[in-house]
């Protein structure tokens, strides 16, 4: 049995599907992964896969190259005759799908990870983007068997807005989280809050930095961290945007890793002021870690934190509401351990990764 993963980007394989791919591989399946470059390959041949590379613009907007994407998968599709494909995020997921049904793929499987920048931005050029991508997923989708969620709110904003039928969509708790590798471990001395996440606005970096400020001048001796990658696409904060924030000492930024335990360990509470997600992982890592969460109200990161007892919800670009969860753990240590340690416990009964894919086999019926 062979099963064919097309993925936008090397890093999400083994950091986001490693647990999936090596199930799968249990299951008796030969697994194939697409990635568009060379990067990290050993990795995730080390998880058992075979790789294709099939090259991606993954942000771009020229349909020539788009075209190109599509014709390689189903060439591949049709040289490989796999028996299920699963194809997540936005282009992936659109030629993805139309490649395995032109391919005749008796099992088509199509992940929405996140609405993304598309669903949360209010520019001209995303509401262009936007209705274009519409039609696209529209299309892409009808030849998709089973579409997966992470979320209910992507769910339910998908069938409103007539993209796919609701017989087809099933539902699962995010990508997981693997409770042996992510461990609770012991809090730092000193009071540190810690973002992990690709620096962008749509992700509320400036919020984060925004609220560090304001708690800096109150409390000098708490700490803020922030870890994740500069990227050139929509949406992005350079370097230079936050470099004040870097200058004045309210903030400590620090490069992609391939291990974040280090960091959580490092950590007080976890903030993640997005302002819109799947199913945040990072969110979960650091449950698993048994830290506490400030996320947003908002789809994909509500479902993963319970206010008042795993954490605290705040309304997406709030400054002001974000300041007052972060005071509550300043002036109450022992909230932090007290819920950091109920959202162990939620994250171990919701989010294990067994336990999520399990669920994923189901939604795919293999």
């Amino acid at each position: 049995m062979k099963f064919i993963l097309v993925s936008p980007k090397n890093r999400t394989v083994y950091n986001f599907r490693g647990e999936l791919i090596k199930d799968l591989i249990n299951k008796g399946y030969e697994v194939i992964v697409t990635g568009p470059n060379l990067i990290d390959v050993e990795k995730i041949e080390k998880l058992g896969a075979r790789f294709e590379l099939i090259s991606l613009e993954k942000n771009g907007l020229n349909p020539f190259s788009d075209l190109k994407y599509y014709k390689k998968l189903k060439k591949l599709f049709i040289k490989e005759k796999p028996d299920v494909v699963l194809s997540y995020t936005i282009k992936p997921v659109i030629y993805g799908s139309i490649a395995a049904k032109k391919a005749k793929v008796k099992n088509i499987n199509a992940m929405i990870t996140g609405a993304g920048y598309l669903f949360v931005s209010n520019t001209f050029k995303a509401k262009v983007i936007k209705f274009f991508a519409k039609k696209l997923y529209k299309y892409g989708l009808n030849g998709a068997h089973n579409i997966i969620f992470q979320n209910q709110d992507d769910l339910n904003e998908f069938v409103e807005n007539k993209i796919v039928k609701i017989d087809k969509c099933k539902l699962v708790n995010g990508s997981g989280v693997n409770m042996n590798h992510f461990q609770p471990v012991d809090f730092p001395d000193q009071i540190t809050f810690f973002m992990l996440s690709r620096i962008m606005k749509s992700k509320g970096v400036i919020e984060y930095l925004q609220a560090a400020k304001i708690i800096k001048f109150k409390y000098p001796e708490v700490r803020f961290h922030l870890l994740g990658a500069f990227e050139n696409i929509q949406d992005s904060i350079s370097y230079d945007d936050i470099k004040e924030y870097v200058d004045s000492n309210i903030v400590k930024i620090f490069g992609e890793t391939d291990d974040v335990r280090k960091f959580f360990k490092d950590s007080s509470v976890f903030v993640l002021p997005s302002y819109r997600e799947g199913t945040p992982r990072t969110v979960l890592e650091a449950m698993a870690m048994g830290r506490p969460i400030i996320t947003t109200n908002a789809p994909g990161c509500k479902d993963t934190v319970i206010h008042g007892k795993t954490g605290f919800l705040v309304e997406p670009k709030n400054v002001d509401q974000l300041v007052n969860a972060m005071e509550q753990f300043i002036k109450d240590k022992d909230l932090v351990s007290i819920m950091g340690q109920n959202g162990y416990e939620y994250c171990r009964k919701k989010y294990d990764v067994e336990k999520i894919n399990n669920k994923m086999f189901e939604n795919m019926n293999i």
